[in-house]
């Protein structure tokens, strides 16, 4: 497990198997900690500049050896880009990088400034916690299934030199581990095959996360969804053998409220679009498609861990979607929990089909304000690409929250319309609603579906289904899931915990 630690002193003077400092990109002569290591290594870091091979680019990562001239057997230059477009994001950006490009080169104990602290004018807390997030969040990979190419790092050391910054700087460090190991939890779950990730085994690691933070679980199986009127969950349930799953995680921060925040999770765990089957073609990055199941419930335990003053229950629908000779079928007709009939079109729209039911219980339940986190439409992925998640809301001051909350965590999302002219897509000849509208704006009409399940409750719907997968690293991220989502819940917790305290 890596140790990230705050420690006092000259990084030119730590002994470690590499030391990193910065430049940003267009400065002809280092500055700061930079030219203290560039005059003990005899000037090698400006006359790199010089020759052009340090730029200082964005993700650029220079290794010089120092062959004894300062106690670090390397010295990492890491690029920041260019000063006008830095950011905190950036440093996490910058942090995966370099660790990436330190592992490659069997490093286990590393030392870093605080990058951006001095002339990007970052907090120094700020740039600590970006620092640890980044760094285990570039160094994630998924190796339960093989062996892991390269040793990981044992060890980060982030130097400063005023000693009373020390306890500030390690609350920041430690929130940014909480925030960077739910996210890879998440990606964890997301990774695994769904031969092994089930709804049986969702439920499982609900209880784990239960377990380990303190929190209250409960799993309902398919008596109870048949009790509470989930036909539409069920529905989509009908075709697999693996029995689907509603778990519930609910973390009591506010002893004194009955109020509660309501996170959902879209949880299908295969979707292979049922009898409206998907083309083959890219069919096995469907496992993922429990991805906003996955951030919804790793965002509890990073909540029970930084124990902010509010309530908030996490809602988790989690089925496969197979076709079989008991599966739904297009034209079919479902009632949901809150009563509303709705005609199945393509059986391939049943994450919007799992999450009414979701919402409807989250009503019923009394959650307020509620958000919800899907892989819901390639329409989405289409409209916004592989960076932004689609943002869709009926109340603009929560939209602005989350939107808020995204942009600490550097998760980019971008609002959509919701105009009700799109409504009549979904109208039915035979039920109150159907599952799809026509192929335009099918990200907004999947949203507009799932308003009917929302009463007048404040609400946010986040499609993650473009920045869900990622096929390259850069950054903090890395191939394979990416755990989008997670870290922007937990910063909305805290900040709407931070707001009541101040009412």
């Amino acid at each position: 497990m890596l140790e990230i630690k705050v420690i006092v002193g000259d990084i030119a003077q730590i002994v470690a198997d590499a030391i990193v400092v910065n430049i940003f990109e267009g400065v002809e002569q280092p500055g700061g900690a930079t030219a203290a290591v560039d005059r003990a290594l005899g000037g090698a870091i400006s006359s790199l500049i010089s020759r052009g091979e340090i730029k200082g680019k964005f993700g650029e990562v220079t290794i010089v050896h120092t062959f004894g001239k300062v106690p670090a057997e390397r010295v990492a230059i890491a690029g920041l880009g260019k000063r006008q477009d830095f950011s905190v994001d950036k440093v996490r950006g910058v942090a995966g990088e370099f660790c990436r490009a330190l592992r490659k080169l069997n490093c286990h104990k590393v030392a870093t400034i605080l990058h951006g602290a001095g002339i990007g004018g970052i907090e120094p807390e700020a740039s600590a916690e970006a620092i640890a997030e980044g760094t285990l969040l570039g160094l994630y990979s998924f190796t339960k299934y093989k062996k892991p190419e390269y040793e990981d790092i044992a060890e980060m050391l982030i130097v400063v030199r005023e000693k009373d910054k020390v306890p500030l700087l390690e609350q920041a460090v430690h929130k940014g581990e909480v925030m960077a190991e739910a996210t890879n939890l998440a990606r964890d779950m997301v990774n695994e095959p769904a031969n092994y990730m089930t709804p049986s085994q969702m439920a499982e690691t609900a209880k784990e996360i239960a377990r380990k933070y303190n929190l209250e679980c409960q799993v309902f199986d398919r008596e109870d969804m048949e009790a509470m009127g989930m036909e539409a969950l069920l529905g989509v349930a009908k075709g697999s053998n693996q029995p689907p799953k509603f778990i519930t995680l609910s973390y009591k921060g506010d002893e004194r409220s009955q109020k509660a925040l309501g996170f959902l999770g879209k949880g299908i765990t295969f979707d292979s679009g049922g009898i409206s089957i998907k083309a083959s073609e890219g069919m096995d990055e469907m496992k993922g498609d429990m991805a906003g199941a996955a951030a919804v419930m790793t965002a509890l335990g990073a909540i029970a861990q930084l124990k902010p003053k509010i309530n908030v229950t996490a809602i988790i629908p989690a089925t496969e979607n197979l076709p079989s000779g008991s599966a739904l079928k297009p034209g079919d007709v479902l009632k949901a929990m809150n009563g509303k009939t709705i005609e199945v079109i393509s059986t391939d729209a049943e994450g919007r089909l799992i999450l009414a039911d979701a919402l409807s219980y989250a009503v019923k339940q009394g959650l307020s304000p509620l958000v919800d986190l899907a892989t819901l439409t390639g329409a989405c992925r289409v409209a916004l690409g592989t960076l932004y998640s689609g943002l869709f809301g009926n109340d603009q001051d929560l939209v602005n929250k989350v939107l808020k909350a995204a942009e600490r965590t550097g998760e980019r999302m971008w609002q959509m319309p919701m105009p009700e002219e799109y409504k009549e897509q979904n109208k039915s000849e035979i039920a109150n609603v159907k599952n799809t509208g026509n192929r335009y704006g099918g990200a907004i009409t999947a949203a507009l579906f799932l308003a009917e399940f929302v009463d007048n409750i404040p609400w946010v719907h986040l499609d993650i289904a473009g920045p869900a997968l990622s096929n390259k690293e850069s950054g903090y991220i890395v191939k394979g899931a990416t755990g989008v989502g997670a870290r922007t819940l937990v910063e909305l917790a805290l900040s709407e915990a931070r707001s009541k305290e101040a009412t």
